[in-house]
């Protein structure tokens, strides 16, 4: 009997779908475009770059066929400022904020108009540019730390200080799982936790304590609810209902 597996996505499931975020090569041989599911590839001409799915980028990459340009955030400058936005006292409840929507193909409407919009061709998750060449500097992609982690791993000869970079990016998760660990403490009162800009390996993460402690708060508010009901029925079978006491509260009044 097979067992239940766990709700939502594991940390393996999620570094799987990061692979097919976009990045920036530059190819060494050249190479016709390829058919895949996702649509067809640019053809590689060196030594123009071309964007290509993150799994076949680290193929070409391991068969020393391309090199593998790191996206504007992915540098030293780029994480240093965000890690600034997440440690500064004025934003120390919210995340800095992700990679901007492309306006819909097909039209000329601005941002304000998206969601209006009737042609939407990508999601957040996976933006055409959010870790290319073009993404922006300043920004966190929804799959940072996964793309982070598999291009130091497999392309950190590409950095131009690997390890600085690596050493930031483990800043930064630390400080931003701070920031989700904080609040937390809502839940207890009944309120909700703002998520905006929470890459996906951190709510893969925290999904299943979110979840142990929403179920614990729930068995508390009913075992409380249950014992407020046993009292007030105990003060009914006693004659010190609420009814009672408002009647007393009058009488004193007059």
């Amino acid at each position: 009997m097979a067992l239940p597996l766990p709700p939502g996505l594991t940390a393996s499931e999620v570094g799987f779908l990061c692979e097919m975020e976009f990045v920036t090569v530059i190819p060494r041989q050249r190479l016709d475009g390829l058919e895949l599911l996702g649509g067809p590839t640019q053809p590689l001409k060196p030594p123009f770059p071309t964007p290509l799915p993150l799994w076949l980028a680290l193929l070409l990459k391991k068969q020393k066929r391309a090199n593998i340009s790191p996206p504007p955030w992915l540098s030293v400058e780029g994480l240093s400022h965000i890690l600034d936005f997440e440690t500064d006292t004025r934003t120390a409840e919210v995340f800095s904020p992700s990679q901007a929507l492309p306006p819909p193909m097909g039209t000329r409407r601005g941002y304000e108009d998206y969601l209006d919009a009737e042609i939407v061709d990508f999601s957040p998750p996976f933006l055409p540019k959010s870790s290319t060449t073009g993404a922006q500097a300043e920004a966190l992609p929804y799959h940072w730390l996964e793309v982070g982690h598999l291009l130091l791993t497999h392309a950190a000869d590409d950095f131009d200080d690997a390890e600085g970079v690596r050493r930031l990016l483990r800043d930064l998760r630390e400080v931003r799982m701070s920031k989700l660990r904080k609040g937390f403490k809502v839940l207890d009162a009944g309120a909700g936790v703002k998520l905006n800009g929470v890459g996906a390996m951190e709510i893969a993460e925290v999904r299943g304590f979110v979840g142990g402690v929403v179920d614990g708060l729930r068995k508390i508010n009913r075992s409380r609810e249950e014992s407020r009901k046993e009292r007030e029925a105990e003060d009914r079978e006693n004659g010190l209902g609420g009814g009672s006491y408002q009647e007393d509260d009058d009488d004193m009044q007059l």
